[in-house]
Protein backbone atom coordinates (compact mmCIF):
# COMPACT_ATOMS: atom_id res chain seq x y z
CA UNK A 1 0.00 0.00 0.00
CA UNK A 2 2.87 2.38 0.87
CA UNK A 3 4.66 1.51 -2.40
CA UNK A 4 1.43 2.22 -4.31
CA UNK A 5 1.00 5.53 -2.49
CA UNK A 6 4.58 6.55 -3.35
CA UNK A 7 4.01 5.66 -7.02
CA UNK A 8 0.81 7.72 -7.15
CA UNK A 9 2.62 10.64 -5.50
CA UNK A 10 5.44 10.47 -8.10
CA UNK A 11 2.93 10.32 -10.96
CA UNK A 12 1.04 13.27 -9.46
CA UNK A 13 4.25 15.33 -9.15
CA UNK A 14 5.27 14.44 -12.73
CA UNK A 15 1.79 15.46 -13.96
CA UNK A 16 2.05 18.77 -12.08
CA UNK A 17 5.49 19.43 -13.63
CA UNK A 18 4.11 18.80 -17.13
CA UNK A 19 1.03 20.92 -16.42
CA UNK A 20 3.18 23.78 -15.10
CA UNK A 21 5.35 23.65 -18.24
CA UNK A 22 2.29 23.65 -20.54
CA UNK A 23 0.65 26.55 -18.69
CA UNK A 24 3.90 28.57 -18.74
CA UNK A 25 4.40 27.89 -22.48
CA UNK A 26 0.79 28.89 -23.20
CA UNK A 27 1.16 32.09 -21.17
CA UNK A 28 4.40 33.06 -22.96
CA UNK A 29 2.80 32.29 -26.35
CA UNK A 30 -0.24 34.40 -25.48
CA UNK A 31 1.91 37.37 -24.43
CA UNK A 32 3.93 37.11 -27.66
CA UNK A 33 0.72 36.84 -29.74
CA UNK A 34 -1.02 39.76 -28.02
CA UNK A 35 1.90 42.20 -27.74
CA UNK A 36 4.88 41.19 -29.91
CA UNK A 37 4.28 39.07 -33.05
CA UNK A 38 1.13 37.78 -34.71
CA UNK A 39 0.86 35.40 -37.68
CA UNK A 40 -1.30 36.43 -40.65
CA UNK A 41 -2.19 34.78 -43.93
CA UNK A 42 -2.41 36.85 -47.11
CA UNK A 43 -5.83 36.44 -48.69
CA UNK A 44 -6.51 37.81 -52.12
CA UNK A 45 -4.54 39.61 -54.79
CA UNK A 46 -4.40 43.18 -53.41
CA UNK A 47 -0.65 43.13 -52.67
CA UNK A 48 0.63 41.25 -55.75
CA UNK A 49 3.51 41.18 -56.69
CA UNK A 50 4.86 42.00 -53.20
CA UNK A 51 2.75 39.31 -51.47
CA UNK A 52 0.87 36.42 -53.03
CA UNK A 53 -2.41 34.86 -51.94
CA UNK A 54 -1.81 32.14 -49.32
CA UNK A 55 1.55 33.38 -48.02
CA UNK A 56 2.08 33.47 -44.25
CA UNK A 57 3.56 36.50 -42.51
CA UNK A 58 4.58 37.59 -39.03
CA UNK A 59 3.34 41.02 -38.01
CA UNK A 60 5.47 43.05 -35.59
CA UNK A 61 3.08 44.56 -33.05
CA UNK A 62 5.81 46.09 -30.89
CA UNK A 63 7.38 48.66 -33.27
CA UNK A 64 4.40 51.00 -33.26
CA UNK A 65 4.21 50.96 -29.45
CA UNK A 66 7.63 52.65 -29.35
CA UNK A 67 7.90 54.28 -32.76
CA UNK A 68 5.85 55.87 -35.49
CA UNK A 69 4.60 54.31 -38.72
CA UNK A 70 6.36 55.57 -41.84
CA UNK A 71 5.39 56.12 -45.44
CA UNK A 72 6.05 52.87 -47.29
CA UNK A 73 5.55 50.54 -44.30
CA UNK A 74 3.59 47.40 -45.16
CA UNK A 75 1.00 47.03 -42.41
CA UNK A 76 -1.84 44.84 -41.27
CA UNK A 77 -4.88 46.88 -40.29
CA UNK A 78 -8.38 46.28 -39.03
CA UNK A 79 -10.61 46.71 -42.04
CA UNK A 80 -13.13 49.53 -41.98
CA UNK A 81 -16.67 48.32 -41.31
CA UNK A 82 -18.48 47.02 -44.34
CA UNK A 83 -21.50 44.82 -44.85
CA UNK A 84 -19.18 41.84 -45.46
CA UNK A 85 -16.94 42.57 -42.44
CA UNK A 86 -19.70 43.64 -40.05
CA UNK A 87 -19.70 40.41 -38.05
CA UNK A 88 -16.10 39.38 -38.70
CA UNK A 89 -12.81 40.78 -37.52
CA UNK A 90 -11.50 41.45 -41.04
CA UNK A 91 -7.91 42.56 -41.48
CA UNK A 92 -6.18 43.92 -44.57
CA UNK A 93 -2.54 44.02 -45.60
CA UNK A 94 -1.70 47.35 -47.28
CA UNK A 95 1.12 49.88 -47.69
CA UNK A 96 1.12 53.30 -45.98
CA UNK A 97 1.14 55.89 -48.76
CA UNK A 98 0.53 59.09 -46.77
CA UNK A 99 0.31 60.23 -43.16
CA UNK A 100 -0.77 63.20 -41.07
CA UNK A 101 -0.24 66.51 -42.87
CA UNK A 102 0.58 64.91 -46.23
CA UNK A 103 -1.15 66.25 -49.33
CA UNK A 104 -2.20 63.45 -51.68
CA UNK A 105 -3.68 63.45 -55.17
CA UNK A 106 -3.94 61.32 -58.28
CA UNK A 107 -2.63 62.77 -61.53
CA UNK A 108 -2.73 60.77 -64.76
CA UNK A 109 -2.85 57.48 -62.86
CA UNK A 110 0.05 58.37 -60.56
CA UNK A 111 -0.03 58.95 -56.79
CA UNK A 112 1.38 62.36 -55.85
CA UNK A 113 2.41 62.93 -52.21
CA UNK A 114 3.44 66.45 -51.21
CA UNK A 115 4.02 67.41 -54.83
CA UNK A 116 6.25 64.38 -55.61
CA UNK A 117 5.33 61.18 -57.41
CA UNK A 118 5.29 58.31 -54.89
CA UNK A 119 7.76 55.48 -55.62
CA UNK A 120 6.44 52.71 -57.85
CA UNK A 121 9.17 50.04 -57.56
CA UNK A 122 6.77 47.79 -55.62
CA UNK A 123 3.91 48.14 -58.15
CA UNK A 124 3.30 45.72 -61.02
CA UNK A 125 5.00 47.02 -64.13
CA UNK A 126 3.02 49.57 -66.13
CA UNK A 127 0.05 49.66 -63.75
CA UNK A 128 -1.83 52.89 -63.17
CA UNK A 129 -3.64 53.93 -60.00
CA UNK A 130 -7.35 54.48 -60.52
CA UNK A 131 -9.47 56.83 -58.46
CA UNK A 132 -11.96 55.71 -55.82
CA UNK A 133 -14.90 57.27 -54.06
CA UNK A 134 -12.55 59.03 -51.58
CA UNK A 135 -9.43 59.81 -53.62
CA UNK A 136 -10.39 61.26 -57.00
CA UNK A 137 -8.27 62.14 -60.03
CA UNK A 138 -6.97 65.72 -59.79
CA UNK A 139 -8.38 66.43 -56.31
CA UNK A 140 -5.83 66.99 -53.54
CA UNK A 141 -6.66 65.87 -49.99
CA UNK A 142 -4.74 66.49 -46.76
CA UNK A 143 -4.43 63.63 -44.29
CA UNK A 144 -5.65 64.57 -40.80
CA UNK A 145 -3.67 64.17 -37.57
CA UNK A 146 -3.44 60.55 -36.39
CA UNK A 147 -4.56 59.11 -39.73
CA UNK A 148 -2.89 57.13 -42.54
CA UNK A 149 -3.81 56.59 -46.18
CA UNK A 150 -3.13 52.99 -47.23
CA UNK A 151 -3.19 51.31 -50.63
CA UNK A 152 -2.61 47.82 -51.98
CA UNK A 153 0.30 47.31 -54.37
CA UNK A 154 -2.03 45.70 -56.93
CA UNK A 155 -3.99 48.89 -57.48
CA UNK A 156 -6.47 47.40 -59.96
CA UNK A 157 -7.53 44.71 -57.46
CA UNK A 158 -7.38 46.39 -54.06
CA UNK A 159 -10.07 47.80 -51.82
CA UNK A 160 -8.09 50.46 -49.99
CA UNK A 161 -7.88 54.10 -48.91
CA UNK A 162 -8.93 55.31 -52.35
CA UNK A 163 -12.37 53.93 -51.44
CA UNK A 164 -12.65 54.11 -47.64
CA UNK A 165 -10.31 57.04 -46.96
CA UNK A 166 -7.64 57.38 -44.25
CA UNK A 167 -7.61 55.00 -41.29
CA UNK A 168 -6.88 55.96 -37.67
CA UNK A 169 -3.70 54.83 -35.92
CA UNK A 170 -5.76 52.51 -33.67
CA UNK A 171 -6.64 50.48 -36.78
CA UNK A 172 -3.01 49.52 -37.40
CA UNK A 173 -2.39 46.03 -35.97
CA UNK A 174 1.31 46.22 -36.77
CA UNK A 175 4.05 46.27 -39.39
CA UNK A 176 4.64 43.20 -41.56
CA UNK A 177 8.03 41.94 -40.44
CA UNK A 178 8.67 38.53 -41.97
CA UNK A 179 7.35 36.09 -44.54
CA UNK A 180 7.71 32.51 -43.27
CA UNK A 181 5.74 30.50 -45.84
CA UNK A 182 6.39 29.38 -48.49
CA UNK A 183 9.92 28.54 -47.41
CA UNK A 184 11.28 29.52 -50.82
CA UNK A 185 10.17 33.12 -50.11
CA UNK A 186 10.94 33.16 -46.36
CA UNK A 187 12.79 36.16 -44.97
CA UNK A 188 12.51 39.62 -43.48
CA UNK A 189 10.22 41.92 -45.49
CA UNK A 190 12.02 44.91 -46.98
CA UNK A 191 10.26 48.18 -46.16
CA UNK A 192 10.53 50.81 -48.93
CA UNK A 193 10.31 54.21 -47.22
CA UNK A 194 9.69 57.47 -49.04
Amino acid sequence: LIVMSEAIKKIGLAFLDVLQTVVLAAAVSMVIYLFVLQPHQVRGQSMVPSFEDGEYLLTDKLSYRFGEPRRGDVVVLKAPATEWCAERQCEYIKRIIAMAGDRVSLMNGKVIVNGQEAPVSFLPSGKQTNQGSFLKEGVEVTIAEGEYLVMGDNRLHSRDGREFGPVPRESLVGKVWMRYWPLSEAGVVEQIHF
